[in-house]
């Protein structure tokens, strides 16, 4: 192989070493909306106080503005699955770009 063709695979190596971590920290992000939208819902359905965890301890929280943290919460954590996603799928294009272009070198 020539030195353009291991620069390539060198490359295409860290295309997918980004891919990868794109994809833990889109599982994370993934995980907490679940999480907050469950928490939402609870929160809505709930006839009785509401409580926030602080820390180790609970404090009584208004349910109101416990809605209105949660909800921004779920937006900031759909934007940035949004970017992710965005990046994921620029890194997927590069990366079949530079496979295609390796493998029609290596032939």
């Amino acid at each position: 192989m020539d030195q353009e063709t291991q620069e390539k695979i060198k490359e295409l190596q860290g295309f997918e070493q980004n891919l990868n971590g794109l994809l833990m920290q889109k599982q994370a992000f993934q995980m907490e909306q679940n999480e907050t939208e469950t928490a939402l819902n609870e929160i809505k359905d709930s006839k009785e106080d509401v409580f926030k965890l602080v820390g180790n301890i609970m404090i009584k929280s208004d349910k109101k503005k416990i809605e209105e943290e949660l909800s921004k919460k779920k937006e900031l954590i759909e934007l940035r699955l949004k970017t992710i996603e965005s990046q994921e799928s620029d890194f997927s294009k590069k990366a079949e770009e530079l496979k295609k272009e390796v493998m029609a070198q290596i032939k």
